[in-house]
């Protein structure tokens, strides 16, 4: 028999340990489409990623990838929560279940088959862009040296890494994706940064900076901008690709994409 104290003692503590431990768990569950009113804990990153993902304020966004991750999520009848995850945490918290969806590119993931991927939402062109009045030139890897790039930090770039590391070009890293275009505007010694076109255009649009930028006419790059999630996830991203699929075949996907051209 248990000492009263003891008793006492059993009732109080395994309450408070079992609070503790329901609060340290991660805020989704290891496997989808089972259960009811499933949550897609989707991040949208601190600082967004205009025109694809775009912080209206209040608690609302918006942007091509979220309309179209938003909708898909209605008809899979799940409930789309946004979360603004630094870039850094992002792979680390998809993995231990804080999150269970972010938009990226296959090629953009340092370790892709850790997770999975869906079907393309849209394409990422990543063209480079400088000042008008820049002599910089971009005519392929084998003649691009002697130049610094302004990226957005923690962006890997797998055609350039190598160039990156031997000092062939330099590299200097941005915390804010927005304050890439300011920065080559106004830094010194600074000669193109790399962006996908839309984004490019979008932000010179919001700035009224139209005649002071150009872009190459070759890309760097040509990638799959889609959702990351983890492997056991099969389900909901077969779902999500039939969804995404009939989305593209009726031209819902057209007319969100032109909301932000």
């Amino acid at each position: 028999m248990l000492h009263p104290l003891l008793r006492w003692l059993a009732t109080a503590v395994l309450p408070l340990a079992s609070t503790l431990a329901n609060a340290s768990e991660p805020v989704t569950s290891s496997e989808p489409l089972n259960g009811e009113n499933p949550t897609l804990n989707f991040n949208v990153s601190t600082s967004g990623y205009p025109p694809y993902l775009i912080h209206l304020g209040e608690d609302r966004y918006g942007g091509i990838a979220y309309e179209v991750v938003s909708r898909i999520s209605e008809r899979l009848g799940y409930h789309l929560k946004p979360h603004e995850i630094p870039r850094k945490r992002v792979d680390a918290m998809l993995q231990d279940g804080y999150i269970d969806a972010t938009p990226r590119a296959r090629e953009w993931t340092e370790t892709p088959g850790d997770f999975l991927f869906t079907d393309a939402i849209v394409s990422i062109r990543e063209v480079f862009f400088t000042p008008v009045e820049s002599d910089f030139r971009f005519d392929g890897l084998e003649k691009l040296k002697d130049v610094t790039l302004v990226t957005p930090l923690g962006y890997h770039y797998p055609e350039l890494e190598p160039l990156f590391e031997s000092g062939i070009i330099g590299r200097y890293e941005v915390s804010d994706d927005r304050d890439i275009f300011t920065y080559l505007l106004h830094g010194r010694r600074l000669d193109a940064t790399i962006a996908d076109l839309a984004v490019g255009q979008w932000i010179i649009r919001q700035n009224n900076w139209q005649g002071r930028f150009r872009h190459s006419d070759q890309a760097l790059s040509d990638y799959g901008y889609r959702l990351m999630l983890r492997q056991d996830w099969a389900s909901f991203a077969e779902a999500f690709n039939e969804e995404l699929a009939e989305m593209k075949a009726s031209g819902e996907l057209e007319q969100i994409l032109n909301q932000y051209r």
